[in-house]
């Protein structure tokens, strides 16, 4: 391998991931990974330093055969400096300059991206969004995350916080997500359909009734997959759960149309394994709610890059510097 690799760093609560890539045309061939656990700032950034070592000797590569490094991590963070800037998941690490770190360690260039618009730009470059100009990408994982690419650049706003639409109150009562009841992330995300779900079955139960995702009555043990799988088997309770997911979907996807017209809104996660619950829903809900001439040029579709996408994103921040 002559041509210089790229080398992606992936930052999480409990675990850490260093890939490397081989640049290849429009695409980047995954040629290696690994994973390790992250403990404390001080070992996780040796195990990162340890990991890319290592990554590189098992492919017959040295530190000079690195073209970039791209680093994707929970924020908040500041892009512009490259600091990682207290994350929640990721207790400790206040402040730490990570790519000044890691770009003076292995003599190349590097920076450092939230999450979400690493994953942004890893579907806008690779996956769902390939050639496309403006394009939203929203995570509904865990929680709901966006990047957004305006204009064939990715927009990070005045200090790393555009795209937040997670935040976005959808209404004044409701599950809650990233700190406010009734938001978009209380409504489209795994732990905000964890939370429908429960008081759905807890209103059940308290009336006499059962519920075929609950048969012991834990409702700490309902899952967002739980609930797709017994909706997905035609328990109407469970299909409920799914509605005012997908309606509040629709909502919050029209309020993005019309505030940013994109032609393209990709979506991963919970949406892209189940996209045949949600769309019938969320598309008659949008055709309501958004403005038609935005939405007529706007498709909505799963992310395209499954279980690599982590990868991908740390990559495509690499590939963003060279």
């Amino acid at each position: 391998m002559a041509e210089k690799v790229l080398v992606g760093v992936d930052i999480g609560g409990t675990k850490c991931a260093v890939t490397l890539g081989l640049p290849q045309g429009d695409d980047i061939l995954i040629k290696d990974k690994s994973r390790f656990p992250t403990t404390d700032v001080d070992g996780t950034i040796a195990a990162i330093k340890a990991g890319i070592r290592d990554i590189l000797a098992r492919n017959g590569l040295g530190v000079d055969g690195i073209g970039a490094i791209g680093i994707s991590c929970g924020g908040p963070l500041d892009s512009a400096t490259g600091v990682i800037m207290s994350p929640p998941n990721l207790p400790g690490w206040d402040n730490i300059p990570i790519v000044r770190i890691l770009s003076e360690e292995f003599s190349a260039p590097a920076a450092v991206h939230n999450d979400a618009n690493a994953c942004a730009l890893a579907e806008w470059r690779f996956g769902a969004g390939k050639g496309t100009r403006n394009m939203v990408f929203m995570t509904f994982g865990t929680g709901l995350g966006a990047g957004l690419i305006i204009d064939g650049k990715l927009y990070t706003g005045t200090n790393d916080n555009a795209g937040e639409l997670g935040h976005i109150r959808l209404e004044e009562y409701g599950p809650v997500g990233y700190g406010k009841s009734g938001s978009f992330e209380g409504f489209c995300s795994g732990s905000g359909i964890e939370q429908l779900a429960r008081s759905l079955a807890k209103e059940r139960m308290q009336m006499g009734g059962k519920v075929s995702w609950c048969p012991d009555g834990d409702l700490e043990a309902i899952t967002a997959k739980t609930v797709a799988l017994a909706a997905r088997e035609g328990d109407a309770l469970a299909k409920k759960v799914y509605e005012i997911s997908a309606r509040h979907l629709g909502k919050g996807l029209a309020i993005a149309i019309d505030i940013l017209n994109p032609e393209l809104i990709v979506i991963g996660s919970i949406y892209a394994r189940n996209e045949d619950i949600f769309k019938p829903l969320m598309d008659e809900i949008l055709s309501e709610e958004a403005l038609p001439l935005a939405r007529k040029v706007c498709k909505v579709v799963p992310a395209a890059l499954g279980e690599s996408i982590g990868d991908y994103a740390a990559l495509s921040i690499a590939a963003g510097i060279v």
